[in-house]
């Protein structure tokens, strides 16, 4: 399918239009959820870590929607990098969110041995993207995250305690895999809709479950002691 055509706004010119607006859109929906979490009165990692994740994917998508799309022309390819480097530390958020949650029902070993795994393999697929400056680097590890930690341990989480929240949280995930399907094999409606566009409006949609998941995920209890005085 054809490139998608540039707009001019004022002599101002605006490459992948319907791109860069559906990557603003992500970057609302992200921002709203953020400013909406911090309203609330959660505590733990397991909520902090959303509200970083929620707060850097934001970030990520307005720096895609702008260096990556509309405004590329007047930088260098190299300029993708800041949106995708910022999204990999959300995903990895998420991911650890995640295990913060099922901490208290797996043992403490696995816990901490995913939370390692969890730097260590941000780091090396974050460098390998730095230096090949290949998005299907970043496609990995969203997908990785989000496939192989994310549902999982919320699966997990949801089998053991009946948590809303995390199935919440599986329905987001599977909405997003829809998403990187549409993505891969490059399924678009025409060129002012295409395959970003729809992927970037299911990863909206995606975001907004996982911000619902977060209001009804289980908080922790707090531990009660006991005086014998």
């Amino acid at each position: 399918m054809a490139a998608q055509p540039s707009l001019y706004l004022f002599h101002l010119r605006i490459d992948e239009p319907v791109n860069m607006l559906t990557d603003l859109i992500v970057s609302a929906v992200c921002f709203y959820a953020l400013f909406q979490l911090r309203k609330r009165s959660f505590t733990g990692r397991t909520f902090l870590y959303l509200q970083w994740y929620f707060g850097l994917l934001g970030l990520a998508t307005l720096l895609g929607g702008l260096l990556g799309h509309g405004f590329l022309y007047a930088f260098s390819f190299a300029w993708k990098l800041p949106g995708w480097i910022v999204s990999m530390f959300s995903v990895a958020l998420i991911e650890r969110s995640s295990i913060e949650h099922a901490k208290s029902r797996i043992a403490p070993a696995v816990g901490n041995f995913f939370l390692v795994l969890n730097i260590l393999e941000l780091l090396t697929v974050m460098s390998v993207t730095i230096y090949t400056l290949n998005f299907g680097w970043v496609e990995f590890h969203s997908g990785y995250g989000l496939l192989a930690v994310v549902l999982p341990f919320h699966g997990y989480v949801f089998l053991k305690s009946r948590d809303q929240g995390s199935a919440m949280m599986m329905v987001g995930v599977s909405i997003a895999s829809v998403a990187a399907v549409i993505y891969m094999n490059e399924i678009s409606i025409s060129p002012w809709f295409n395959y970003i566009d729809i992927s970037h409006v299911l990863m909206a949609v995606a975001v907004y479950v996982f911000y619902r998941a977060a209001l009804k995920l289980k908080q922790p209890q707090p531990q009660v002691t006991v005086s014998l005085s």
